[in-house]
Parts: structure tokens; C-alpha cells; sequence
């Protein structure tokens, strides 16, 4: 039986792609204002589930109550984001999947890092992909905060970090002066902002930059099933 099935039917998950005893499992986490049925999410999770993944999207419990009643609220704060990724990571450990990875958008990618620094929990990962990485915190116009490095630089496992050359949490040129962490490497998205939306004089396109952000998560999880 389908270990998730009772999340699907209560709303808070969507599976893209088969659940494969031996295979690969994605477990995709939303960013703080959008939940897993976002287009950038599905996009992903469709792109993954065609080269053969199976992709648990789930909603963390602000937006779970957010999907039933509509109203906004702010994103619980991280013991209770952790905790939910936790309970799926643990789901996900006993749907016969040889492989486990941990992919984010944004607020969800910080979470998926943290989570991978944890010991008891990195024993069942084999790796973060983080889309759009929330390096600072922006409080106000020209005030930037400490670079969020710590949950990268602790990670027990590889990070791959996908970071649009203009993210306004930080650009890709700018993650050239931070340390990262040994077990991180970091690509650029061609002109992409926070959702790796390019300028329309930049020659390239959403559909181009999401179609690449696939292709450098597959080869990635490739790399580290090698």
C-alpha cells in the first residue's frame, strides 16, 4: 500500500511519478508564500517524475490550513516546519525507496539543509537540492542580514544549490563570497530572479531556466547514485 495515501486523501500530499520499491523518491517542499500546487512547483515535480522519480509534494501545516479555509498566514516557525519535513522523511523511509532526496524551493530548500544536518535524519538522505537558496533575510530596502551559511556549511550530506544570477536573496554572484560548506556546489540560472524568472531582453525564458534546473537535478541525483 501506498505509505502516503492517507496524506493524499486528507490534501496535504500529491505524488508525480510512480512509487518504486529500489527507486528514487523526491520529497519537494514549497517556499514560504506558495504552496505544492504552485506552478513552479508542479513544473518540477512533472519534469522529475518523468525521468522516473517519484516526487511527494506535501503542504507544511500553515498551508495545509491556508488550502482549506483560504485565509493567509505567515509560515510556522522552523521547529514545526521540521518537524512536519520529519514526519514525510520518515513516510518516505518506509515506501521501499533505495533513495531519498531532499529538493526545496526557497524557504523549503532551508529546511530541507537543516534537516540533512541532522545525524539521525542524514542516515536516510542521500542529498539536497536547493532551488533558489534564501541566503539573507531582506528586512528593509538596503539593509541585508548575515548570510544564512550554517545550515549549508552542516549539511552530513551533498547540496546542490540552484541560484538565479539576479535572487535578490542572493545572487549568485554574491554566493561567490561566502562559504559555503565542502558538500555544497552551486549553479547559476541564466538571468533568473528568486523563481528563476528572466528579464524578457535576456534571450532566455522561464520554461528554459526550469527545464535546466531539472537537468542539473537529475545529473546531480545521478552523480550521487554513482
Amino acid at each position: 500500500m501506498n505509505c502516503f495515501q492517507a496524506e493524499i486523501d486528507a490534501g496535504h500530499v500529491i505524488l508525480d511519478g510512480e512509487l518504486k520499491t529500489g527507486g528514487d523518491l523526491v520529497l519537494l517542499a514549497h517556499g514560504a508564500g506558495a504552496g505544492m500546487d504552485h506552478e513552479f512547483m508542479t513544473v518540477m515535480a512533472h519534469g522529475l517524475a518523468a525521468k522516473g522519480m517519484a516526487v511527494v509534494r506535501f503542504n507544511f501545516p500553515y498551508m495545509q490550513k491556508r488550502a482549506q479555509d483560504g485565509k493567509r498566514r505567515p509560515p510556522d516557525r522552523a521547529p514545526k516546519l521540521l518537524e512536519c519535513f520529519g514526519q514525510y522523511l520518515e513516510l518516505a523511509k518506509a515506501s521501499g525507496a533505495d533513495r531519498i532526496w531532499l529538493v526545496g524551493k526557497s524557504m523549503g530548500s532551508r529546511m530541507a539543509a537543516i534537516l540533512a544536518g541532522d545525524e539521525q535524519a542524514a542516515e536516510a538522505v542521500n542529498g539536497v537540492v536547493c532551488l533558489g537558496y534564501p541566503f539573507i533575510a531582506i528586512k528593509r530596502k538596503g539593509v541585508e542580514a548575515e548570510p544564512r551559511l550554517e545550515p549549508l556549511q552542516q549539511s552530513k550530506v551533498p547540496v546542490l544549490v540552484l541560484q538565479g544570477e539576479r535572487d535578490s536573496f542572493g545572487s549568485y554572484e554574491k554566493t561567490k563570497e561566502w562559504e559555503c560548506g565542502d558538500n555544497t556546489r552551486i549553479e547559476l540560472i541564466p538571468d533568473g530572479d528568486h523563481s528563476f524568472v528572466p528579464r524578457k531582453s535576456s534571450g532566455t525564458t522561464i520554461e528554459a531556466n526550469l527545464a535546466l534546473a531539472i537537468g542539473y537535478c537529475v545529473g546531480f541525483l545521478g552523480e550521487e547514485n554513482a
